[in-house]
């Protein structure tokens, strides 16, 4: 298999690092962006960037010449009543999740125009966007942002580029530990899906590989949910 080029951002932790560590494993050379490097620094074939994607620019000389694939991964959880959040609580949530996003793919586009065949780009949205739910104004909204986004650099950037974004609902991460630090909020928790269990990064990082990988070169536009049946399914019995 020839060795690609890919670059995650927030490839430490959670469902990136799951991206990377399957990149990695399959012989490809990636390049991590992020806070933290512990679980990164001394595995074959990636490399470290420091990066806080809400202030830092990506510097041009830290990618490669081309780029196979970039998987931008830094969300936030802020669930709260509407009537407790305030405008700041929308507009950190907007930059961590769109503009951090934005700032990502205008600093690869380059080097993802210069790839053979058709490269990739993965976003992550919520199926809390397509499935309302209370608590979840502001990281809904931004969501949505990302996953208008994608529909639309997919119309720009094609036929070269390929966009799309992985839904998924609750999964069993660090971002999302203080929503599962019990039993009673486990089983509540894995009691919402209809699957009757939360999502665990590596299915989720699956389904994000399979969008950058050459089974996923037909798919572009699209929003790929990978929710427990969250989304589409009520379940009564």
């Amino acid at each position: 298999m020839d060795q690609k080029h890919y670059v995650i951002i927030g490839g430490s932790s959670g469902i990136g690092w799951e991206v990377t560590r399957q990149l990695a494993a399959q012989g490809h050379h990636v390049i991590v962006g992020s806070r933290t490097s512990e679980k990164v620094t001394g595995i074959t074939g990636v490399m470290h960037m420091p990066l806080d994607v809400t202030t830092d620019p990506i510097p041009a000389d830290a990618l490669p010449k081309k780029i196979d694939g970039l998987v931008y991964c830094p969300g936030s959880i802020r669930l709260r009543p509407f009537r407790g959040l305030k405008e700041e609580d929308f507009i950190a949530d907007y930059q961590i999740n769109v503009l951090g996003a934005v700032r990502s793919i205008q600093a690869c586009l380059p080097a993802l125009k210069k790839a053979d065949n058709h490269p990739g780009i993965v976003l992550f949205s919520t199926v809390a966007v397509q499935t309302g739910m209370p608590y979840h104004a502001s990281i809904a909204s931004a969501k949505g942002a990302v996953e208008g986004l994608t529909r639309s650099l997919a119309a720009e950037l094609a036929p070269k580029i390929r966009v799309n974004a992985v839904a998924p609902s609750l999964t069993a991460t660090p971002l999302a530990a203080s929503l599962l630090n019990g039993e009673e909020k486990q089983k509540a928790a894995d009691d919402r899906h209809p699957l009757k269990r939360i999502g665990q990064p590596p299915e989720i990082a699956a389904a994000a590989l399979y969008l950058l990988g050459e089974a996923g070169s037909w798919v572009t536009g699209q929003i790929l949910h990978v929710d427990g049946g969250m989304g589409a399914l009520r379940t009564f019995k």
